[in-house]
């Protein structure tokens, strides 16, 4: 009988539901670097988050600008709820942050390899999400936007929408990987007129090459376009 995956990984470091708990774009900042982690059977299957973007419910880009439902009832309890809901055809997962209506959608992760997480779990990825023609997606395509994702570690908005991390299915790790630059730009997707202005969208400036869509690519130019955070700007998260 295989080993109960749960009994290898170190519970100590899966992040506490304080830490969710503070300001939205703080949040969103910190969780870069960090792991998630989702069982599947006997799998672990887990993805470092490079790309994450930060919502208000004050301002208009938010679902929860929108009002209270109970489909968005996540949005508003307490720090570290998951919010799933359905974009583009597919699942998509956020995080509820410091104050009601206000949370971190993550946007795109990187796959992650590890003495939890091998070959195997690796395999099951590329199986839950082909190509439009039914072939392996390269690894860095697996997790490149927030349906994909979802797709590649099998979650999905019945099951988890609206509750906590669980240490023994699903939760996100602090495994000590701290990107030392920090790209902030511009939210993707927002409607013209719905604060699509902000400059909300963190990506890890190590990755930004695989998450949704490059901040660095041609054409962009830094203080207009984007802003490169350094040490400096990245104390105390």
């Amino acid at each position: 009988m295989p080993a109960d995956p749960t009994l290898s990984l170190p519970p100590m470091r899966a992040l506490p539901d304080a830490f969710f708990d503070r300001d939205a774009q703080i949040l969103a900042r910190a969780l870069l670097g960090k792991v998630i982690r989702h069982r599947v059977g006997d799998l672990w299957l887990a993805a470092r988050i490079i790309e994450t973007e930060a919502y208000y419910c004050i301002e208009r880009g938010s679902h929860a600008s929108l009002g209270y439902t109970e489909k968005r009832r996540a949005l508003f309890l307490d720090g570290g709820h998951i919010y799933m809901y359905y974009a583009r055809g597919g699942d998509s997962l956020n995080f509820s942050a410091q104050g009601a209506g206000n949370a971190v959608l993550i946007k795109s992760a990187y796959p992650y390899l590890d003495a939890h997480s091998g070959a195997a779990s690796l395999a099951r990825m590329h199986q839950f999400n082909p190509d439009a023609q039914g072939q392996p997606r390269a690894a860095e395509k697996l997790c490149a936007g927030q349906t994909l994702l979802c797709r590649s570690l099998g979650l999905k908005v019945p099951e988890w929408d609206a509750q906590r991390f669980d240490p023994t299915r699903l939760f996100v790790e602090d495994v000590g990987d701290n990107p030392p630059h920090i790209i902030q730009t511009t939210r993707l997707g927002i409607p013209l007129g719905r604060d699509e202005h902000l400059h909300y969208r963190f990506v890890d400036a190590g990755f930004a090459r695989h998450c949704t869509r490059n901040p660095l690519r041609r054409g962009q130019v830094e203080g207009r376009d984007y802003r490169l955070l350094g040490a400096a700007h990245l104390q105390g998260i």
